[in-house]
């Protein structure tokens, strides 16, 4: 990549992102524009790419969140990241219509973190979260595994996070 000059680089690393955060906002059930995602990480990056466009505060925060991540993967994981990330997600402290915790843990004030599937009267509860009192403890080992676990691939390490994370950080 070095060979090919900072021009083809900064553009494959501009095109590459993009396409993370729009796939992963995607799975996430979010569509984001993809030419405000280009320019929001172009901006960030300080990379040209021929006009500033206005760009909003959700696709921002999912940006700051994606170039943390993967700019600093080298960083220790800590709460307050993880608290940061949520609130860069959730500027303005709504999913959609509703309100959420955002800056701490879920609570059990609305019952157990459920996540269910059919119509009201016919739901199936597919995975009910742990207690909200065990989620420190819980998330403690989890940020403890990130950042002291070595021996197993990245991409495994990924997979293993991701699963963790059903216990969630926040719910309506």
């Amino acid at each position: 990549m070095d060979s090919l000059g900072f021009d083809v680089k900064n553009n494959a690393l501009l095109q590459v992102l993009t396409e993370n955060i729009i796939k992963s906002s995607e799975i996430e059930g979010q569509i984001l524009d993809k030419h405000l995602v280009r320019s929001s990480i172009a901006r960030r990056l300080g990379i040209d790419i021929g006009g500033e466009t206005p760009v909003s505060r959700d696709i921002e925060g999912v940006v700051e969140m994606m170039l943390d991540a993967t700019q600093n993967y080298s960083s220790n994981m800590t709460k307050e990241r993880l608290i940061g990330w949520h609130a860069a997600l959730f500027p303005t402290g709504f999913s959609g219509m509703y309100k959420i915790n955002v800056g701490g843990y879920r609570t059990d004030e609305l019952g157990p973190m459920q996540i269910v599937s059919g119509y009201t009267g016919n739901e199936k509860i597919h995975y009910e979260a742990p207690k909200a009192g065990l989620l420190e403890g819980e998330m403690n080992e989890l940020i403890n595994y990130i950042n002291t676990e070595k021996e197993t691939d990245f991409l495994i390490q990924a997979g293993i996070v991701h699963l963790l994370s059903l216990i969630h950080i926040s719910e309506p």
